[in-house]
C-alpha cells in the first residue's frame, strides 16, 4: 500500500469524489487541519483514515500526514477536486522503477482550472528554480511521489505554504534526480482558500520567498 497524504480544511464537496475514486493499492490519510463543514467525519464514513492537525497551516497538516504514513512510497495531494487520484499511478511510477527521488504531477489545466494569476505566480517560482538550482519543472503541481524516509530526512521547517517549495529546494540541494508527469488540473470543488484568491496567492507566494531567501 502507499500512503497518500491529503490536507483538507473545508473540503465536504470534494471529498467524497476524491475519496472514491483513490486507486486500489493507495490508502488515504485525510489530516484536517480545522475543518468545520464536517469534512473529516465524511471521509471516515467513506473509510479514510483520519488524522486531526489543530495548528494551521498547509505545512503543518503536510507534516502531520508524513508522521503519521508508514508506508515505503509515499504521496501528496490536494484534496479539493482539482486532481484525479487515478493519475497516482502514473506519478508513483518512476519512484518504484527508481527513475527519480522526487516525481512532480504537472498539471495540465482544462479551461476555468487554473486562475491566470495562479499560472503567473508559478512561472515565476519554476523559473526561479531553474536558476538557482538547475531543476527544470514546468509546475510546482501539489500531486507528487516520494520514499517517505528521504523525506523524512530533508528536514523541511516550513509549516504555512512554503512546504511545496521547500521540498524541493531541499531535494535539489541533496542531488535528488527530480522529474514530473503531465496530470490533468480540473476546476476546484468549491472555492479555492489559497490560488483561487488574489489575497490567497500574495500569502502563498510571500511565504515561498522566505523559503528562497534561506
Amino acid at each position: 500500500m502507499i500512503d497518500v497524504i491529503l490536507p483538507v480544511l473545508n473540503e465536504a464537496q470534494a471529498l467524497p469524489w476524491v475519496l472514491t475514486r483513490m486507486p486500489d493499492g493507495y490508502a488515504p490519510i485525510v489530516v484536517d487541519n480545522g475543518s468545520t463543514d464536517g469534512s473529516g467525519y465524511i471521509a471516515v464514513d467513506l473509510g479514510a483514515r483520519v488524522i486531526c492537525e489543530p495548528q494551521a497551516g498547509f505545512g503543518a497538516a503536510c507534516h502531520a500526514g508524513l508522521q503519521s504514513s508508514t508506508s515505503e512510497v509515499v504521496c501528496f495531494m490536494d484534496c479539493d477536486g482539482s486532481l484525479d487520484p487515478q493519475e497516482l499511478p502514473d506519478v508513483t511510477a518512476p519512484i518504484l522503477g527508481d527513475a527519480a527521488e522526487l516525481v512532480m504531477g504537472a498539471r495540465t489545466s482544462s479551461r476555468g482550472g487554473w486562475p491566470t494569476h495562479a499560472r503567473l505566480a508559478n512561472g515565476a517560482l519554476t523559473w526561479h528554480l531553474h536558476r538557482e538550482y538547475g531543476v527544470r519543472l514546468s509546475d510546482l503541481g501539489p500531486m507528487r511521489a516520494m520514499s517517505r524516509m528521504d523525506l523524512v530526512h530533508l528536514g523541511i521547517s516550513d509549516r504555512r505554504f512554503g512546504w511545496p517549495l521547500e521540498m524541493v529546494t531541499r531535494a535539489a540541494r541533496a542531488g535528488w534526480r527530480i522529474s514530473e508527469t503531465p496530470v490533468t488540473h480540473l476546476p476546484r470543488v468549491g472555492r479555492s482558500k489559497v490560488t483561487g484568491t488574489f489575497g490567497g496567492t500574495v500569502r502563498t507566494v510571500h511565504d515561498m520567498i522566505k523559503v528562497l531567501r534561506c
